[in-house]
C-alpha cells in the first residue's frame, strides 16, 4: 500500500509589456482525498476577448473536474475511477469549446478571442493531461524533465517535418502561430496523455510566455534545485520577466510524492 501527497501553486504574471493578462489559471487540491488539479489557458482575440475565453475555460473545466469525486466514484473500481478522470477532462474540454463559441456569437466584439488550454489532474497515482494549443506540460523527476504535450502550432510541424531545430523554433516570428485552439471550431478533440506515477515528480504547467524565453534545459535546472519545489512557478515568471517579458507569462504545478506504507 502507498500514501500518496499532493500540493498544487500557480501564478500568472502580465509581464512587462502587454496592457491585459489574457492568461488564466486555477489550481485546486482536495482536503479529504488524493486528488487534485491545475488549470491553464493562455486567451487570444483582443479587445478583453482574449481574457474571457480563457476565463471561460478554466472555469468551466474547474467546475467539471471539482465535483468528480463523489460517493458514487469513490465506490466504483480504480479502473473505472481512472476512466472517469479522463472521460470528465475530455467532455470539459469540449463544453468550454462550446460555451466560447456561444459567447462570441452573443458578443460580435469578441468573434475573433479564443484560447489554448492545459489541464491536469492526479488522482492518487494516476495522472490525466489535456491540451489544445500551445500551452505545455512537463513532468520531472530525477530522472530528468519529460514534455508531456506536443504543441499545436505551425513552427512544431515544422521541426516535426526537420525543417526548424528546437532552437530555431524557438527564436521564429512564426512560433505564435497555432494550428488548433479553443473556441475557433465547432469540434475539438483535445491531445490526452496518461500514466502512472511512482515515486517522486514534479508537473509543470505553463504558457509561451515562459517557453518563449526558457528552453526544456532551463525548466530542468530550475527543477532540479529550486526548492521549495512549489516556489518555482514564481522564480519561472520572474526570470521570463528577467530576459524579456513581452507576453503574459503563466506557471502552475503539482508536487507528487508516492511513499510505501
Amino acid at each position: 500500500m502507498a500514501s500518496v501527497r499532493l500540493a498544487v501553486d500557480g501564478q500568472t504574471d502580465i509581464g512587462l509589456f502587454r496592457e491585459e493578462n489574457e492568461d488564466c489559471i486555477c489550481h485546486w487540491e482536495d482536503p479529504d482525498h488524493p486528488f487534485a488539479f491545475v488549470i491553464l489557458a493562455d486567451g487570444m482575440g483582443g479587445h478583453r476577448g482574449g481574457a474571457r475565453a480563457s476565463a471561460i475555460a478554466t472555469e468551466t473545466i474547474r467546475k467539471c473536474l471539482a465535483r468528480l469525486i463523489s460517493g458514487d466514484f469513490l465506490a466504483t473500481p480504480t479502473r473505472q475511477q481512472e476512466e472517469a478522470i479522463r472521460s470528465n477532462l475530455l467532455t470539459a474540454v469540449c463544453s468550454a469549446n462550446q460555451l466560447i463559441l456561444d459567447a462570441k456569437q452573443a458578443t460580435p466584439d469578441h468573434a475573433q478571442m479564443g484560447t489554448t488550454i492545459v489541464a491536469a489532474a492526479i488522482w492518487r497515482d494516476f495522472l490525466v493531461v489535456a491540451h489544445v494549443g500551445d500551452s505545455r506540460a512537463y513532468l520531472w523527476s530525477e530522472q530528468g524533465i519529460q514534455r508531456l504535450t506536443r504543441d499545436d502550432s505551425y513552427v512544431q510541424e515544422l521541426i516535426d517535418r526537420g525543417q526548424l531545430t528546437e532552437e530555431e523554433g524557438r527564436r521564429s516570428t512564426l512560433r505564435n502561430q497555432i494550428t488548433r485552439a479553443l473556441g475557433v471550431t465547432p469540434e475539438v478533440t483535445p491531445s490526452i496523455n496518461s500514466r502512472r506515477l511512482t515515486g517522486y515528480n514534479l508537473l509543470l504547467l505553463c504558457s509561451d510566455g515562459l517557453t518563449d524565453y526558457l528552453d526544456d534545459n532551463s525548466l530542468e535546472r530550475i527543477l532540479n534545485s529550486h526548492r521549495p519545489a512549489l516556489t518555482c512557478t514564481r522564480r519561472f515568471i520572474d526570470e521570463a520577466n528577467r530576459m524579456g517579458g513581452k507576453d503574459n507569462i503563466s506557471a502552475g504545478m503539482i508536487e507528487f510524492q508516492c511513499e510505501a506504507v
